[in-house]
């Protein structure tokens, strides 16, 4: 019989199905959850990390926006998604750190204490099952991007996802894959959990920081479009830079390259010529075949 995957929860490894907290604890009852997810990629007989420590290092930005602390060190954090991804043989997929308050939460809001963590492998055909792939369509919701003054948008926390789920139910209920939002400062944002590139007159654009996440995925495409010498803008994007892109790609976490195909009732290349190029750049990125980018895995198993 297949083995059963576990789970790194409060170093204890558990069964998955036991990874569980009390429906009144405080990250269930008051959306208090933050987490931070990564890469795995197979290279032979070893399991590697995609940009590990770039992605702790956004766990602990995460921490400090929202005045919380582990209850474990970042050392023992790398050392627990080492120990998991072997008890699990985990290959290509990704990585899922949930940090949260455990204990419940019937009236208190503010807590003292520090966040329980649970390390959750997840292989790749579950969150990208047969026949998912090839270019995509989207459109704009109607909902706006949550204010950085609201919350820190900044913060992989799970409620801030609450605005995620309703540009996606948005888009959905429209007929497209997925949607993007607009700030209320007029800007384009990004998707539910993907950020958006655009390609005009040979020049790739995307949102800067500050109003967006700060995606790993997203910084990683900018280095190595920068390294390839191709010209590239962090810019604000308004709605008639997106009705008017020549191509148009997404990008996160388990597709590192998307093409936009249909944008609301518009037809674009997909790839097109640029974003083909990026695809491929990255593609030979987590396929192992560019040394120049070796220092982005880290060894697990």
């Amino acid at each position: 019989m297949e083995k059963q995957p576990v789970v790194w929860f409060n170093n204890e490894i558990v069964p998955w199905e036991n990874a569980n907290v009390h429906l009144l604890s405080h990250g269930m009852s008051r959306g208090s959850g933050i987490f931070e997810v990564f890469g795995t990629h197979k290279n032979g007989d070893h399991t590697y990390a995609f940009r590990m420590d770039k992605h702790l290092e956004r766990l602990e930005n995460t921490l400090r926006l929202l005045s919380m602390e582990l209850k474990y060190s970042m050392d023992e954090i790398k050392a627990a998604v080492a120990q998991i991804t072997r008890e699990n043989n985990a290959g290509r997929g990704m990585v899922k750190i949930m940090a949260f308050w455990g204990e419940q939460a019937i009236v208190n809001l503010v807590l003292d204490s520090k966040l329980d963590v649970a390390i959750f492998p997840i292989p790749v055909d579950v969150y990208r099952p047969k026949g998912h792939g090839g270019p995509i369509t989207a459109c704009f919701s109607k909902w706006r991007k949550l204010h950085p003054e609201t919350v820190p948008v900044q913060a992989k926390a799970c409620a801030n996802y609450l605005n995620g789920y309703l540009i996606r139910k948005d888009a959905v209920a429209r007929g497209f894959d997925l949607g993007l939002n607009v700030g209320t400062d007029g800007f384009v944002a990004e998707g539910s959990v993907e950020s958006v590139f655009i390609v005009k007159d040979g020049v790739i654009k995307t949102p800067p920081l500050g109003r967006i996440l700060a995606s790993v995925t997203r910084d990683s495409i900018l280095r190595v479009v920068e390294k390839e010498g191709l010209p590239v803008m962090e810019t604000h994007l308004e709605k008639e830079d997106i009705y008017t892109a020549d191509e148009m790609f997404t990008c996160h976490t388990g597709n590192k390259v998307e093409p936009i195909r249909k944008f609301e009732d518009r037809e674009l290349p997909a790839p097109g010529p640029v974003t083909e190029k990026i695809k491929t750049w990255m593609d030979n990125v987590i396929g192992f075949k560019d040394d120049r980018y070796s220092d982005w895995f880290q060894k697990l198993f």
